[in-house]
């Protein structure tokens, strides 16, 4: 039997992305639709070096319009991105009944992630129900971690009610540690930075500390979230505004944008006005505290490593931020391309090869 090929589904509140992978997991064709959920600007379907409008704003489509862009290509298994799986799914998964009501019972924790994957899901099982479909979770990488790394001080019941540390970016690190191989370093500090960003401490392969916690907004500065802040200032927020304009307001107006009024890093780095300058500064000083934590938390550093748009292509942010570690001593830094798709693809071909009931 020949490796199936594969398609790997990002699905998002605003876009779909898709790439198919062969059994040789190198990337075969990709699609993706932007601009979902309404508004001014007409969904875009792109595809094969084209692109278009698409009839709809919703989920169903997107996937719709990415089948048929693909129609041509075999695909034998679905594979989706689940930002949060939660302490129950802590590796790939076949998606049974049993796992997408798992993936369901975590909207509570991930109201803005995994709502559009589970989308995603019932799409594909609508038009293809012929095909067998994968999960991987960003969460998943940093499901070992120690209870010292991902416990709140919190009293039991509300530690029992799944309020933790779970940590994010996990499929990019897994794909992180994968490039390495053999060459991987004992003690590696890995950056992705990018809109989301986030920093991980990788020991021997493993996460032992990552900068995200409960949400996706702990952490670092981000180009719309404000990254770590005082509990007692959300609940102040929360008092002044409501529950859901300040969550609107952590998620989607602070960062970079509410520094400086724009998330797009290029365009901070080429303006010179002090809020511009300020922003740069900001993220920068601040992915460089978080790092001093994860240094600690791996007892040293062997190499640094980043990766996410910001990561790989802003040279001036890598250099700002390593020069403030240099008291660590001068090490190793990698520019690693992000392949969180062929990590998803690679997922989902190892359960399904392992699976009694593979199609």
């Amino acid at each position: 039997m020949s490796a199936p090929a594969i398609l790997v589904l990002n699905t998002g509140s605003s876009s779909v992305k898709a790439a198919v992978f062969d059994g040789a997991l190198a990337e075969i064709a990709a699609a993706d639709v932007t601009g979902l959920g309404g508004g001014a600007r007409a969904p875009i379907l792109r595809a094969a070096g084209q692109s278009g409008p698409i009839a709809g704003h919703d989920t169903q489509a997107a996937i719709l319009a990415i089948l048929h862009a693909l129609k041509h290509v075999p695909v034998d298994i679905v594979a989706h991105r689940v930002v949060h799986g939660g302490a129950a799914l802590t590796r790939p998964a076949r998606l049974t009944g049993d796992v997408i009501e798992a993936i369901e019972a975590m909207v509570p924790l991930a109201p803005l992630h995994n709502p559009p994957a589970l989308a995603g899901i019932h799409a594909i099982t609508a038009q293809r129900p012929d095909l067998p479909q994968y999960a991987s979770f960003d969460t998943a990488f940093h499901a070992d971690q120690p209870d010292l790394a991902s416990t709140y001080a919190l009293p039991e019941a509300q530690r029992a009610a799944g309020i933790r540390r779970y940590g994010f970016h996990g499929l990019s690190y897994a794909a992180m540690v994968a490039q390495f191989d053999t060459d991987l370093p004992e003690r590696l500090l890995a950056l992705h930075l990018g809109n989301g960003a986030s920093l991980c401490a990788i020991h021997k392969g493993r996460s032992v500390a990552n900068s995200m916690g409960y949400s996706p907004l702990e952490g670092l500065v981000m180009g719309t979230r404000t990254g770590s802040i005082d509990a007692m200032a959300v609940l102040r927020l929360a008092d002044d505004m409501g529950t859901e304009a300040a969550a609107r307001l952590l998620n989607t107006q602070s960062g970079l944008l509410g520094l400086a009024g724009t998330n797009d890093m290029r365009t901070l780095l080429d303006t010179d006005t002090p809020e511009a300058r300020f922003a740069v500064e900001h993220f920068c000083y601040w992915a460089a505290r978080h790092a001093g934590s994860a240094i600690v938390a791996m007892g040293g550093l062997d190499a640094i490593a980043f990766t996410g748009g910001i990561g790989e292509h802003a040279p001036q942010i890598r250099d700002r931020i390593t020069a403030q570690l240099a008291l660590f001593g001068r090490v190793p830094v990698h520019v690693i391309p992000a392949a969180e798709e062929r990590q998803i693809a690679s997922d989902a071909l190892r359960q399904h090869q392992r699976s009694p009931t593979n199609e």
